[in-house]
């Protein structure tokens, strides 16, 4: 049965979007060396009737683990009063969230500087810098192929049904002039599960190429439409069409879902 529609929306923000914290402290040196010695627990909660649902943010030295669960006594708390403010404000929207901690101004204003960097999946960022390019696309992608399964597992109907009628299939998603820009979904009678790089067990049913950098960021900020992008060489499809438009639909209505 299909989840409510915010409760979708909430568990992509928080299983898809909030995980791309991890690629800017890899790929951001930047980023990375602002953390590399930091500690703490920050959690994200909303109500929602009599429950809370949030996430929280583990950092260790500068490596961080997302747990999907409420702590009793985080270092910094970003409260929220439903999960669509809390959803709106991790979306890049200008809601104000209850802060609980600001006296630790450190850790707050480097997790405010984190929550800055994800922005760069916003479709009105746009880098001019190669290494910035690179981040929004492989934060994308990430983002995308996990999105798709979690928006499977939610239960959403017509997804469902579409990855119900299927064998084991892979798809992939890379860029051809970079080989550490790739991710997957796989899909099994029903059941999904996303992973990064290339899948090696099995050629992929459908294998989107994206020519390069430049060509991704085009079809992403929709500067150019998927089927344009094909006839003009910026993405390569491998394997059946048809299967790829389908995917690319499912992947407007989550964009429009968490907009």
């Amino acid at each position: 049965m299909s989840q409510p529609r915010e409760m979708i929306a909430t568990n992509i923000i928080l299983r898809a979007i909030l995980p791309v914290m991890k690629i800017v402290l890899d790929d951001d040196e930047k980023m990375a060396k602002r953390f590399e010695r930091v500690n703490g627990k920050v959690q994200f909660v909303a109500r929602h009737g009599t429950e809370k649902i949030g996430s929280l943010l583990i950092f260790e030295n500068g490596r961080l683990t997302i747990k999907h669960e409420i702590c009793a006594e985080p270092d910094i708390e970003f409260g929220f009063a439903s999960l669509k403010k809390m959803n709106a404000f991790l979306a890049g929207k200008p809601i104000l969230p209850r802060i609980r901690g600001v006296r630790k101004i450190g850790l707050l204003t480097k997790v405010l500087s984190l929550l800055l960097g994800i922005k760069i999946l916003l479709p009105t960022s746009r880098p001019k810098s190669e290494q910035k390019k690179k981040l929004k696309v492989k934060a994308v992608i990430y983002m995308i192929t996990t999105a798709l399964s979690q928006y499977n597992r939610d239960g959403d109907d017509e997804m469902l049904a579409w990855t119900q009628k299927q064998p084991d299939r892979v798809y992939q998603m890379s860029v051809e002039s970079e080989e550490s820009i790739a991710a997957y979904l796989r899909i099994k009678a029903g059941k999904s599960k996303s992973g990064r790089g290339i899948y090696t067990r099995r050629r992929p049913f459908v294998h989107m190429k994206f020519k390069d950098v430049d060509s991704a960021l085009s079809v992403f900020l929709k500067d150019v439409e998927f089927v344009d992008a094909v006839s003009k060489g910026y993405i390569r499809v491998v394997g059946s069409p048809e299967y790829a438009a389908n995917l690319n639909d499912f992947m407007q209505r989550i964009q429009a879902l968490v907009a």
